[in-house]
């Protein structure tokens, strides 16, 4: 927490009102971060305290050129771009968090963004994305999923709904049966807080009936197995299918998905948990959906990731060279 909080310099003169509120302050600022961002965070700043640690470095408050240097060291050991980027949001935020100036805002900082340019300039940024669940993969992984037990009436729902509204791994699990509306057309997806959405201004999704992948079919049929009226949507399983109050972790929505695809005959490596996200994604830039309304459902803050699914379908598409190659 940053020291520009009311602290005593004697800390047992605190009044315990005010340790209270400090301690809510506290709280409030860790959770200006998504949990997954937070630990992402402690784990980046370990392996950065321990660099230091080994090679009698100070960690906080640390200066650019140490920083510059544990960048260099990272990519040397074939750390990736986007890691090394994280790395170092990590360091300025636990500086932040101790009242320090960043290391990337101090004098000399100029060494950081010339070993960053650097790192980019010879190890390269180019992307590297699972394959979609397009509607023809989420078909075949639908089908290998057989039964009417609640395992696979659950999973059926999951790679649905996870597809059918673009959803993060940590969003579908986070939803809740009072999220879930139902209107004529289909299906209203209230999502909370989610990684474009710190403030917690949630969003409405709709969802159509569907005629091939059927989400709401899907879900309903869930949630009259389940038989739950509150709580998580998608509920932790025990080994012999029994329904317990705990979400389904979002390790498991990945799980699925690379095991729906194995069994459909897919390369399970090429697959992941934001392969439902991106299934969605590519279908709808392939069926002439335009951005917008495809934002509409991903909530995307920028088109710019958006405009790539849309050149990836459309490169093919009245391709200059096709009357005469």
């Amino acid at each position: 927490m940053s020291s520009d909080l009311p602290v005593p310099s004697d800390p047992n003169a605190v009044p315990a009102r005010l340790r209270e509120e400090i301690d809510r302050a506290a709280l409030y600022a860790r959770s200006s971060r998504a949990p997954s961002t937070q630990r992402a965070y402690a784990s980046d700043w370990r392996v950065f305290e321990e660099w230091c640690d080994e090679r009698g470095i100070e960690s906080r408050p640390a200066s650019p050129g140490a920083v510059a240097t544990f960048l260099a060291f990272e990519a040397d050991r074939g750390v990736k771009v986007p890691t090394i980027g994280r790395r170092l949001a990590a360091i300025a935020y636990h500086h932040r968090q101790s009242g320090f100036d960043p290391p990337q805002e101090q004098p000399g900082a100029g060494a950081i963004k010339e070993v960053l340019a650097g790192i980019r300039t010879a190890v390269g940024v180019r992307k590297t994305r699972k394959k979609p669940a397009d509607a023809d993969a989420l078909d075949a992984m639908l089908k290998t999923i057989e039964g009417d037990d609640l395992r696979a009436i659950r999973d059926r729902a999951v790679l649905a709904i996870g597809m059918a509204a673009a959803l993060r791994r940590s969003e579908l699990v986070a939803l809740a049966v009072d999220d879930i509306g139902l209107a004529p057309e289909g299906l209203q997806l209230f999502i909370g807080r989610s990684k474009t959405d710190q403030a917690g201004e949630g969003a409405v999704i709709a969802i159509p009936e569907g005629r091939r992948i059927r989400p709401k079919a899907l879900l309903l049929e869930w949630m009259v197995a389940a038989g739950h009226e509150e709580g998580p949507l998608f509920r932790r399983l025990t080994r012999a299918d029994g329904l317990t109050r705990q979400p389904m972790s979002d390790r498991a929505v990945a799980r699925l998905v690379q095991r729906c695809a194995a069994d459909a005959g897919l390369d399970p490596t090429q697959f992941a948990g934001h392969s439902l996200r991106s299934g969605f994604i590519t279908e709808a830039a392939r069926q002439g959906a335009s951005i917008f309304k495809m934002q509409e459902v991903s909530r995307h803050k920028s088109v710019q990731v958006l405009s790539e699914y849309v050149r990836d379908a459309e490169r093919f598409r009245d391709h200059a060279g096709e009357r005469f190659l």
